[in-house]
């Protein structure tokens, strides 16, 4: 089994001490209750992300002093618990709600920051984010797109390359250098931002697809708590990058 998603990797049902396959459970994961998970962990970032709105974005449609404190303090407390959740999976019935209050700052600072720049640009990212899901969902459901090894092959190295790119910007930008074109509003900036959503709304595939194997090989009851935070990772993924392509989109108006 393979994804892209970072938290869902290729070891996540294994046992961390024997590297087995983990044993299939009397009360076991399921795809409902993953299901009503992933919207647990939705509606706790939503209830984060509008506190953090309402007190990063003034009513005249200015930035707040203390939005970056919202961004950074969201941003660095959701991947210390995003990391605490991947390296012990058993405290994700904890740590996955945690980190959806975490997450939920950060967006709400960064939506805001977005909106006070680009009016109206938030919700055309929020139903991009839900309609890319439920379509995806739709597919992959329906069995006209499938989760095959060449398939998840090339999204995991798609993913990978992105993420290198991403990481070799920020350790440049360190020295003052910054990569040219991509990150920009003209047509190889959108043309990248198209690839890097791409990119990300089919890592969604993916994860439906590891959760399936998940419920299937009867993974422990915690399990569908990890589920659901895989799943919400690939979602904020996806956000921010719809919000940096209609911002470049936009930019040309």
């Amino acid at each position: 089994m393979r994804s892209g998603n970072p938290a869902l990797s290729d070891s996540t049902f294994l046992d961390p001490a024997s590297g087995a396959v983990l044993a299939r459970h009397a009360d076991a994961m399921t795809l409902n209750g993953t299901v009503n998970k992933t919207g647990l962990l939705l509606l706790l970032t939503v209830l984060t992300a509008a506190f953090a709105w309402s007190q990063t974005l003034t009513a005249s449609g200015e930035l707040a002093a203390g939005a970056r404190l919202y961004l950074w303090g969201g941003a660095i407390g959701g991947f210390i618990l995003a990391l605490a959740t991947i390296f012990r999976k058993h405290w994700a019935p904890v740590s996955a709600p945690l980190y959806a209050l975490a997450e939920g700052l950060f967006l709400g600072a960064i939506s805001a920051i977005y909106e006070a720049r680009f009016q109206g640009i938030v919700f055309q990212a929020v139903l991009l984010t839900f309609g890319t899901l439920f379509a995806l969902l739709f597919a992959y459901r329906s069995g006209l797109v499938k989760a095959t090894e060449n398939f998840k092959l090339g999204v995991v190295a798609a993913t990978g390359g992105i993420a290198l790119v991403y990481l070799a910007t920020i350790v440049l930008g360190l020295f003052g250098v910054r990569i040219p074109f991509i990150h920009d509003s003209g047509l190889i900036g959108i043309g990248f931002s198209l690839f890097v959503v791409v990119v990300a709304a089919l890592n969604l595939v993916l994860d439906f697809d590891f959760i399936e194997n998940g419920v299937e090989a009867g993974a422990p009851k915690y399990m569908e708590w990890y589920g659901a935070f895989g799943l919400m990772v690939t979602l904020v993924w996806l956000y921010i990058e719809f919000l940096r392509l209609l911002s470049k989109l936009q930019s040309r108006n």
